[in-house]
């Protein structure tokens, strides 16, 4: 389903934007705050002073210099940290049955309501995200993030893949509807090797930045055994790693469970999203190959609180407990982290909560700032670039109502968002 030029210019006009929010900064502009977080060094400066020129971070430390003529920012009792980072969103889609509100909201529709998540998620201080998968919006989800950078619509610094790519009949097929009406899936087609190869082709054309592959579901989990079928074999998946590598791309899997997880690693994914179950192979394969496991627990707690009945409430939390214990072991076991919540079918703005969780099922909450900000920004592609306040790096800073370091909570007070420069909420 594609959404013609002249269509796209009019649901991306009709987006409100300040237009003074969206203009480069002309001068230098100095922040200041009680502390300054040190994400890489792993400690806390205080107090902290960024100088900010044009789109990029100048000078960092307890006391910069102040060019003549330069905006100085107080920003009190805060701690200045880097923009976070949610390697797992989903811009196109809003809180309800997914499967229907990708049939009966039209591209322009779905168009407007992800420039407004990607508004809400620039306001609650994600500065980058990677958004896997439009469910059939292919061509918008490129346009979006085009849209943010020319600086049309607010919003964070975007990977995109379009949609995903799943088998016939799998995870996101539309295989509980009548098959004589022929409802399209939420996911591309592909069923071997060579047809994964043309996807790839295809969605690269149309502006994917990566590619997201269905590895793994239907999912079942039934008296504390987890189980989940494969999609595709270690060979189609290196094929289209293979495919991915030859243009600088990657590819990333959801992936709940072996022998998929085993298969993708060997494979050489990017990242192994969801991640419930992996064997003591495959975490030492992800962690001599540096592939990021994505848990996505935010996810799952909100389909818990807001299932349908009690018994599907108490199912959910079964399955949730038994992914905390596994990712307790992944831990252990030094599995790379990165943070990803799956927002949008819980509302955008609030996914914050993902990091929470990951403290409270095991990592210390600079851990998983790490985690966040220095692996976050290498699995987008933008290491050395974003994730840390160095010189160089892009001007995307945040600040928050205490310190992160202490308590993670925090980082859901944010009180101040900059991106390139450019000052969005204060």
């Amino acid at each position: 389903m594609k959404i013609s030029s002249l269509g796209l210019a009019v649901v991306l006009c009709v987006v409100p934007v300040a237009a003074q929010e969206t203009a480069s900064p002309k001068h230098a502009v100095v922040l200041h705050a009680t502390r300054l977080l040190d994400v890489a060094g792993g400690r806390i400066v205080a107090p902290g002073e960024v100088l900010v020129e044009g789109e990029r971070i100048v000078a960092v430390g307890s006391k910069v210099d102040r060019p003549t003529g330069a905006e100085v920012i107080d920003l009190g009792d805060t701690t200045l940290m880097p923009g976070l980072i949610d390697a797992h969103v989903h811009l196109f889609l809003h809180p309800g049955a997914e499967d229907f509100q990708t049939v009966q909201e039209s591209v322009p529709e779905r168009t407007l309501i992800a420039a407004d998540a990607a508004k809400a998620d620039l306001m609650a201080g994600f500065t980058a995200e990677r958004d896997m998968g439009t469910e059939g919006a292919q061509s918008a989800d490129s346009a979006v993030r085009n849209a943010i950078n020319s600086g049309l619509i607010p919003g964070p610094r975007m990977r995109v893949s379009g949609n995903a790519v799943d088998i016939t009949g799998g995870h996101e097929d539309a295989i509980h509807y009548n098959p004589d009406q022929h409802v399209l899936s939420n996911a591309t087609y592909a069923d071997s090797a060579a047809e994964l190869v043309k996807v790839i082709r295809e969605q690269i054309k149309q502006g994917a930045d990566f590619i997201k592959i269905y590895e793994t579901g239907k999912d079942s989990y039934k008296d504390g055994v987890f189980t989940t079928p494969f999609q595709y074999t270690e060979a189609e998946l290196a094929a289209a790693v293979a495919e991915t590598s030859r243009v600088g791309k990657v590819v990333a899997v959801h992936c709940t469970g072996e022998p998929g997880a085993s298969y993708a690693a060997a494979a050489g994914v990017s990242s192994i999203d969801h991640a419930y179950q992996l064997s003591d192979a495959t975490m030492k394969a992800m962690r001599e190959k540096q592939i990021y496991a994505v848990p996505t627990f935010a996810i799952s707690e909100y389909f818990a609180d807001h299932a349908a009945n009690p018994a599907a409430a108490e199912h959910r939390r079964a399955e949730h407990a038994y992914h905390v214990a596994e990712f307790k072991k992944q831990l252990a076991a030094g599995v790379p982290m990165a943070v990803g919540s799956d927002v949008g079918p819980f509302p955008h703005g609030t996914q914050t909560r993902e990091l929470e969780l990951m403290v409270q099922y095991g990592m210390k909450p600079l851990a998983v700032l790490q985690a966040d900000l220095l692996n976050g920004a290498k699995l987008l592609g933008w290491g050395g670039q974003i994730g840390e306040l160095k010189p160089g790096y892009y001007a995307d800073v945040i600040a928050v109502l205490g310190n992160p370091v202490e308590d993670i909570s925090v980082v859901t007070k944010v009180g101040f968002v900059m991106k390139g420069g450019v000052v969005y909420r204060r």
